[in-house]
């Protein structure tokens, strides 16, 4: 795995004029400017009141020099930045068809993810399909349809409420992996050959984690689900995928109805060792 680093510009203010209408110019400018740096890139949200958490950090910057490329960034994002986001994160079954963000900055958020998080040897062998409306109900069919012939009859309730409550959702996210790139990593790095799947499966679980985050940080609700094998091959025919394209996951988003539930939680003492500290 190669870490990316992200970069940032530095923002720099210009000393205004003292009349009264530079200075609300100028309050304006420092208030738009502060958001910016605290909530870099919006950090995948759309306003400034989802950026609560990100708290302003006094800066000193000296202009006669060259900045380091991660500079700004990384003064205004920490760790707890990141944790607060993961702690955002819950699963959210119910779900309506109200967007939070536009279908367009969805698809930014999708690009964006596919070319920073990371992959073996840098493989890039993440592949993504994004449904929205009837594309979106037509998987959920498709998916209902196929459990109908292999649920037996008086569990299918269950089973369809499942569906529709899906189905009731805004969209959903189906991953892939490339098995083409798979193989062709297997043969240059033979060595690592019994490797290279798993590996690919950590990347696609990490681009899930990432988008499943950055859409709660929009204000949506999500939640992961694995439906494949059962609906490959109709996915593929539908909205033609390549035959190299394995799924691996569906992400189901939509705007929020409720809370998510409770989440319990192992003792931490149970699941984190340290030495040397």
């Amino acid at each position: 795995m190669r870490p990316h680093i992200v970069t940032s510009a530095v923002f720099s203010l210009t000393r205004l004029t003292t009349t009264s209408a530079t200075t609300r110019a100028t309050t304006a400018l420092k208030t738009s400017k502060t958001i910016t740096a605290t909530c870099p890139h919006r950090l995948f949200t759309s306003s400034a009141s989802q950026c609560h958490f990100l708290k302003p950090q006094a800066k000193t910057i000296n202009r006669n020099t060259t900045s380091a490329p991660y500079s700004t960034m990384a003064s205004a994002l920490t760790a707890d930045t990141v944790l607060e986001l993961a702690k955002l994160r819950r699963t959210y079954y119910v779900l309506n068809k109200e967007l939070t963000i536009s279908k367009e900055r969805i698809q930014e958020i999708v690009k964006e993810s596919i070319l920073q998080v990371p992959s073996s040897f840098n493989s890039q062998s993440n592949r993504i399909l994004v449904l929205f409306g009837a594309d979106h109900d037509k998987l959920w069919d498709i998916a209902s349809e196929i459990l109908k012939t292999i649920v037996p009859a008086d569990a299918w309730q269950h089973t369809a409420d499942r569906m529709n409550m899906f189905k009731g959702a805004a969209g959903t996210i189906l991953f892939f992996e490339d098995q083409n790139v798979v193989n062709s990593m297997q043969e240059k790095y033979a060595l690592y050959a019994d490797k290279f799947p798993i590996w690919a499966l950590q990347s696609d679980a990490m681009i899930q984690y990432v988008l499943w985050t950055a859409l709660t940080a929009e204000g949506l609700g999500a939640n992961l689900q694995h439906y494949n094998p059962l609906i490959d091959t109709k996915v593929a025919s539908e909205w033609g995928i390549p035959e190299n394209w394995k799924l691996n996951a569906q992400l189901v988003f939509g705007g929020r109805t409720g809370d998510a539930g409770p989440k319990d939680q192992m003792p931490i003492e149970e699941r984190f060792k340290v030495s040397g500290a």
